[in-house]
């Protein structure tokens, strides 16, 4: 006597490890917008997104190669872009959003990360988003000074491991005060 399959097929989006659906339902049941946060090995991706049953919202959306607009010559995958990326969604979602939960997906949450960079750049442009302040990184981490000091180490091979860097005209050694230029232009606008 045959009664049909003994299985049930899951979610498509969790199959392919796409959606935490527990993690989801957590986010939306706090009635915020939620914020994001996306990394691929070239570039970070932040969004604010407003639930709605139809589907998803995006209420403003930021992409770390829009730094080039502002005269950004660093990498756009380190942390000092992440930051960048963050405070630049957050002054585009200033006025739209006030308060957001931060939605990282599969991510593992590690202190110190590309992600946590991100979230300190939005909370410095005005949002408030429940955190806490030790996932932070190193404000001198931040800042690039770290890739600084690497690029003097390297003395002149620094040319052959930061040739895109050169290609764009900017010595990785004064990477964290183009940062501050960065930051100004940003928060100026």
């Amino acid at each position: 006597m045959a009664t049909g399959p003994r299985y049930r097929v899951g979610y498509r989006r969790k199959r392919e490890g796409k959606t935490n659906y527990r993690k989801r339902v957590k986010l939306l049941q706090s009635g915020k917008h939620r914020l994001v946060v996306r990394k691929s090995l070239n570039h970070i991706i932040l969004q604010f997104i407003k639930f709605s049953e139809k589907g998803d919202i995006t209420i403003s959306s930021c992409h770390s190669k829009e730094l080039e607009k502002y005269g950004w010559l660093g990498g756009t995958s380190n942390l000092p872009a992440a930051y960048l990326t963050g405070l630049l969604c957050g002054k585009k979602a200033k006025g739209r959003v006030k308060e957001a939960v931060l939605d990282i997906g599969f991510v593992p949450p590690i202190k110190g990360s590309k992600i946590f960079a991100a979230l300190k750049g939005v909370i410095d442009a005005g949002i408030n988003i429940p955190h806490s302040d030790i996932v932070f990184p190193d404000e001198k981490r931040i800042r690039g000074t770290h890739i600084s000091e690497y690029a003097k180490v390297l003395g002149e091979k620094r040319k052959e491991r930061f040739s895109e860097y050169f290609e764009r005209g900017l010595d990785p050694v004064d990477l964290p005060s183009h940062f501050e230029e960065i930051v100004a232009k940003i928060k100026g606008e």
